[in-house]
């Protein structure tokens, strides 16, 4: 299942599964360890008294420096790992409940409180039947290294969270919104993977604002970007529109750090740097539609030379922005 929309009045709402990556649909409580050790990391998995009702079904893929999985055990589970991981894990439960012990944290996890499990602490949790959960396992040197260029600094202590996660928050509701966005893309169909990793970097920012960290102070201090830069930065995006350029490389690019660079668009852009690129796109689109021969000219080739890779994204902005259908500018 897929973390679903968000409503305003409550917490996230299952929505789809990620049925075309299953990995295990099984009923042998030893292969489903050896597998979930696999995704996540070494654990024991005990299931409650009764194991008529065990059944594991696992699903799973990568994205990034992220691998979102869904698991259901379909019965009560006691889990206990006996190794450190390289990933943060954020443990969602769909329904149900499960009661987390981490290091010497504890929390009870629900729909609408999710976990943050540190790689390198003991973990001891118990789910109670009916607990299907999204497990995101987000790899730390990814992670890190997007909080480096964001401050624009070396980190100089360890990147840690606190454990629980109110899905409530307004910061955490915006995560999920992102994270939606994703796990709904492969969830029905084989989205093109470029596409997907432009994301990482918008789930990596929203989920360091969202959840308390050792750095969240200094995320939330933005220092003056002067219009120069911006202007630098401006002129790189129209260069090189056609690549598929991430945030962090337009601000690695001008000098700068992301966060920077984002305050600097919306001070003296009035819009963000991913969205300036988008509208070049959409522009250079439009032009070269309305210059090519239409017995010849084919939209899709178009787009895909100016950068769009996701053909029915690009339709629906192109229609947001022109107010027309690609193909209607190329018959004009």
């Amino acid at each position: 299942m897929v973390m679903g929309v968000v409503e305003d009045s409550g917490p996230p709402v299952p929505a789809l599964s990620l049925a075309c990556h299953e990995v295990i649909d099984t009923t042998d409580v030893e292969e489903a360890r050896l597998v979930g050790s696999r995704i996540f990391r070494n654990h024991q998995l005990t299931p409650a008294s009764d194991h008529s009702t065990f059944r594991a079904v696992l699903r799973s893929t990568t994205v990034g420096g992220m691998t979102l999985t869904y698991v259901d055990y379909r019965a009560g589970v006691r889990i206990v790992t006996t190794a450190p991981a390289s990933g943060f894990l954020v443990h969602v439960p769909l329904t149900g409940r499960a009661d987390i012990t981490c290091g010497r944290h504890v929390a009870i996890s629900d729909p609408a409180t999710a976990v943050v499990v540190d790689p390198s602490e003991r973990l001891d949790m118990t789910w109670a039947t009916g607990t299907p959960q999204m497990i995101v396992r987000i790899d730390r040197e990814r992670l890190e290294q997007h909080l480096r260029r964001t401050l624009d600094r070396t980190l100089d202590r360890p990147l840690r969270f606190g454990l629980g996660m109110d899905l409530t928050s307004e910061a955490a509701r915006r995560w999920l919104n992102i994270m939606n966005l994703m796990l709904r893309e492969v969830s029905v169909s084989a989205a093109e993977p470029a596409a997907l990793e432009h994301l990482e970097a918008l789930v990596f920012q929203r989920f360091l604002l969202a959840q308390p960290n050792t750095y969240s102070n200094a995320l939330r201090v933005e220092r003056s970007v002067a219009p120069r830069v911006i202007q630098k930065a401006m002129s790189l995006i129209e260069n090189h529109s056609a690549e598929q350029l991430t945030v962090e490389d337009i601000a690695e690019a001008v000098g700068v750090g992301v966060r920077s660079l984002q305050s600097g668009f919306r001070r003296f852009a009035d819009t963000t740097p991913m969205n300036y690129l988008r509208d070049v796109r959409l522009r250079q689109v439009h032009a070269a539609l309305k210059a090519a021969d239409p017995a010849t000219g084919n939209v899709t080739e178009v787009a895909l030379r100016c950068g769009f890779l996701h053909a029915g994204r690009f339709a629906v902005q192109y229609r947001e922005r022109f107010g027309e259908k690609p193909s209607t500018t190329l018959r004009r």
